[in-house]
């Protein structure tokens, strides 16, 4: 059973009574039946049932004919000893409710809503200390009941046998969500155990129709939007939320420095992935505010009040994942992406024809970047400083400059050397960009192992810990209040499809696209990537030489780079060689490639 809702109600439930006309596009979300895949028996009385995955959603009943009396059901996320962790730590979830079942009407069942992710802004509502006001938690449709994620639920009191048409899991995807639409295999399934972790992960957080940080506030935050956003893209063919929560978050902003940034982050992946000017010429104007130009001295280099030391520069989250970053005016972490921003706002003034405002910001970035360069980057030890005035080097100063292209050609090599020792020395919203830093730049092997590294600061412990969905924080000790439903910690949802398939977008729209495998220790990998444009669906292997099939779909190109063994002499197409010039470790084709492709390294 399915329960579609659609605008003008859903725009009235996520956004309330100011929601502006571009809310109008929001995209559906919908309740759908899941059966249960065990039920035992766990205490006289007392039977346990297990969904197999956590999903936000809540419990409808069928009792039998003639089924009478109170029963106690307790939801639940994390098990001890067998039964549902009734305290669980910080905010992981449990509740409970109680039912009167009357013969066989279905019924819900579902506990009281949950003050903290259900919080709006009062009328009247003063800022804090910091100027800040918390945007309102994002609603779901009262008619749904009360949504929380769970995967396991206790049964009290059931009269009789419980079996599993008994009961169904209402779970809240977005309609749109097509779970065809992408794939990923490779020759080690821990890699793909991963994947489906991950894409799984952004799936079952689309449930509030935008994307909102975990069950505990329930609210869009930039970053882990944006981190959402791209990986949406990766698994799953629908654009629309990630528009929806851009224009959310323009209406809602909240604190950190660098989330501004984010937003010019995610209208630039919006264009690459659309190739939309009809949506990006009308929030143009307003995303120039997120430059934060206010903030920039006579080298253009932006610099820290006391109170944005206080609250505002972020870095990373949470403080312990800095990597003993020190604070200083001139931030070092800021500043790159104040950098990555300029060089972005450039490109959408260009392809907007805003010719003027495009050459004022790219010769801003030339001039701030001379002085990032100058006033940050120490050359006796190859590393970024975390600021103007400190002489501390934390992993997150070199690995943001690396991420965002604004290391220099001639100390590329000593500062990745240097961002690969310190290992995961970060969270899991800044893997993303650790993570993007080293497959750009020439470390993917390094890329590879810490995605799978043993330990607790990997995917590989959270696959080892059981979760079904990625957690805010690579362990409870290291964010002791962390929720277990965070999707800003899904980065393998892109990563996979971008760097060991190694397909990505050049051009707006998909009109042209890359690829180029970085394939690690794997032999082999497979998958299928949604584009607007249709799937490209790639295939690779590593036995006996380097083979590549890929399938694009029509209307595209692609630029195909091939790893080059040192023994290898060219590439085949077919059977037959074709042009292409060896760069370093790789062979690339001379000309794009269309439709369907077999190449071989030989």
């Amino acid at each position: 059973m399915r329960f579609p809702h659609r605008l003008p109600f859903l725009a009235l439930v996520l956004f309330g009574p100011l929601a502006t006309p571009a809310c109008l596009l929001s995209a559906p979300v919908r309740l759908i039946d899941e059966a249960p895949g065990a039920v035992v028996t766990v205490a006289p009385g007392v039977q346990l049932v297990d969904f197999g995955r956590v999903a936000f959603g809540n419990l409808r009943l069928v009792p039998p004919a003639g089924a009478r009396g109170r029963v106690t059901v307790h939801f639940g996320e994390a098990l001890s000893a067998g039964r549902i962790n009734r305290k669980p730590p910080g905010t992981v979830r449990y509740a409970t409710a109680q039912v009167d079942l009357a013969g066989p009407p279905p019924i819900l069942a579902a506990p009281p809503p949950d003050k903290r992710n259900t919080r709006q802004v009062g009328p009247g509502e003063k800022p804090d200390q910091y100027g800040h006001i918390t945007p309102p938690a994002v609603l779901t449709p009262p008619a749904w009941g009360v949504v929380l994620p769970f995967r396991w639920v206790e049964i009290e009191g059931w009269p009789g046998e419980l079996r599993p048409e008994h009961l169904r899991r209402q779970s809240a995807f977005a309609a749109t969500w097509d779970d065809q639409a992408a794939a990923f295999r490779a020759s080690d399934t821990l890699y793909t155990r991963i994947w489906e972790l991950c894409r799984y992960s952004i799936k079952a957080t689309t449930f509030a129709g935008v994307y909102v940080d975990g069950d505990r506030e329930r609210i869009p935050y930039e970053a882990d939007a944006y981190l959402n956003q791209i990986s949406h893209y990766a698994t799953d063919r629908d654009g629309r939320m990630a528009r929806d929560t851009y224009d959310y978050l323009m209406a809602h902003p909240t604190w950190p420095t660098e989330w501004a940034a984010h937003m010019i982050f995610m209208a630039h992946a919006d264009w690459m992935q659309h190739g939309d000017k009809a949506w990006l010429a009308p929030r143009y104007a307003a995303l120039k505010s997120k430059l934060l130009l206010e903030r920039a001295r006579a080298d253009g280099l932006l610099t820290s009040s006391p109170a944005h030391l206080r609250k505002g520069d972020l870095v990373d989250w949470p403080p312990a994942e800095r990597d003993g970053f020190v604070f200083t005016p001139v931030n070092t972490v800021v500043n790159a992406f104040h950098l990555r921003s300029l060089a972005l706002m450039a490109d959408l003034a260009r392809s907007l024809g805003h010719s003027a405002d495009a050459d004022a910001f790219a010769a801003r970035e030339r001039t701030t970047r001379a002085a990032f360069q100058a006033t940050l980057f120490d050359p006796a030890r190859g590393v970024y400083r975390d600021g103007e005035g400190t002489d501390h080097a934390s992993q997150h100063a070199s690995l943001f400059p690396l991420a965002f292209g604004l290391v220099p050609g001639d100390q590329r090599s000593r500062v990745v050397t240097w961002v690969a020792s310190r290992g995961m020395a970060c969270s899991v919203y800044a893997a993303q960009y650790l993570l993007e830093g080293l497959f750009e730049n020439g470390a993917a092997d390094a890329a590879h192992a810490l995605i799978t590294a043993p330990g607790d600061r990997s995917w590989r412990h959270m696959l080892e810990s059981g979760t079904t969905i990625t957690w805010e924080a690579w362990e409870q000790k290291y964010k002791p209040n962390q929720d277990w439903n965070h999707a800003w910690g899904a980065a393998p949802a892109n990563l996979f499809p971008r760097y060991v398939l190694g397909v990505q977008a050049i051009t707006p729209g998909w009109a042209r696209a890359a690829i180029r495998p970085y394939p690690g220790p794997l032999t082999s990998a497979a998958g299928k990537i949604p584009t607007p444009r249709g799937p490209i669906a790639i295939e690779w292997r590593r036995s006996p030489a380097f083979s590549l099939e890929v399938t694009l779909p029509p209307g595209m190109t692609a630029r195909v780079t091939l790893p080059a063994p040192p023994s290898s002499r060219g590439v085949l197409a077919g059977g037959q060689p074709v042009p292409a010039r060896r760069e370093g470790d790789t062979w690339v084709l001379v000309a794009d490639v269309i439709g369907h492709t077999t190449l071989t390294v030989r």
